[in-house]
């Protein structure tokens, strides 16, 4: 079985966009340091992939990477959890017990979801922070830790911030170098080469061998996928499973998802024109092209509308050559 170390960055982050080989990128500059990274992005894009990759890829890739969803434990086990415990500190602590800090000593944290840790317990991480030691639950010394710490959130810590729900100093000492993973949508280049890695490993997982049809790879590039590339690869796994004769055609597709007609915004698409892949740009221009006039060119208050990142609409706006001085109106 390959170690984990010798699995490349480009081999767990798939994908040729321009927001993908800057994720790649980034990731390579961060990874040799210690310094704590914290990574957003919608549910499904790879967080935690993006977190081992970082790992993977530093001094630290022969020691222990642990990860831990914070919104999955209940608030009153979390602090043991992290930290551990002393026999007797609460009941059924039968015995001493060394927390996730403490197992990843050397290696590596992943702090999933750090937006739903409790206020009371916030405190605690930023001195862990501070000084890299952690405390056992009652107990009155500290040990000496040397981790690590990769955080994720699908919350906009920011507000959280401003509204006192989550502690500023904190924030800042986790944010040191922030990563944004791209949502599926902000590079639909890229779907068709996942879907046909996703089709390669569940025909292995199935025993059952499939090919995508292109049209039904153009239809899979003209979807929104909330849920992103988990939605994705459980849509191949689901047609791996469904599909008669291996071959996926778009009409297939469109039976699993049950896809309706796209809207065109801005230019006009010619009767006979009938290719999914150019009326998903189209309505893609049309759409940023509206939402930059509505808000006099102002590209971040334009992102929030389209609801992408301010960088993959940059990223739109050099693809379709829309300047400053466009008639932003037409």
């Amino acid at each position: 079985m390959e170690s984990p170390a010798a699995i490349t960055i480009a081999e767990r982050l798939l994908g040729t966009s321009a927001a993908m080989v800057e994720l790649r990128a980034t990731i390579e500059r961060v990874a040799p340091h210690r310094t704590t990274v914290l990574i957003s992005g919608e549910s499904g894009t790879g967080k935690e992939l993006v977190a081992r990759a970082i790992h993977d890829a530093s001094p630290r890739h022969a020691m222990r990477f642990v990860a831990i969803n914070c919104a999955a434990i209940a608030p009153t086990l979390l602090e043991s959890e992290l930290f551990g415990h002393i026999r007797g500190a609460f009941t059924d602590a039968q015995r001493d017990r060394a927390g996730l800090f403490e197992e990843a000593d050397g290696g590596t944290i992943f702090l999933d979801e750090i937006g739903e840790i409790p206020t009371a317990l916030q405190a605690k991480l930023l001195r862990v922070l501070q000084e890299s030691e952690v405390r056992r639950v009652g107990a009155t010394v500290s040990t000496r830790i040397d981790v690590r710490v990769v955080a994720a959130t699908l919350r906009d810590l920011t507000a959280d911030v401003a509204s006192g729900r989550f502690r500023e100093d904190l924030f800042y000492r986790l944010n040191v170098v922030p990563i944004e993973v791209p949502a599926l949508r902000e590079r639909s280049s890229d779907i068709p080469l996942l879907a046909k890695h996703f089709a390669i490993r569940q025909s292995a997982k199935h025993q059952r061998a499939i090919a995508w049809e292109p049209q039904a790879l153009e239809l899979l590039q003209a979807l929104s996928w909330p849920g992103n590339v988990r939605e994705l690869e459980n849509l191949v796994e689901r047609a791996t499973v469904l599909v008669e004769g291996g071959h996926i055609s778009a009409d297939f597709v469109r039976t699993l998802i049950g896809t309706k007609n796209l809207p065109v915004v801005g230019r006009t698409i010619d009767e006979d024109q009938f290719s999914i892949k150019k009326a998903t740009r189209v309505l893609e221009e049309g759409l940023i092209r509206k939402a930059l006039s509505a808000t006099a060119g102002n590209r971040t208050n334009a992102a929030k509308l389209l609801e992408i990142s301010h960088r993959a609409l940059l990223y739109k706006i050099k693809e379709y050559g829309i300047a400053r001085s466009d008639n932003l109106d037409k």
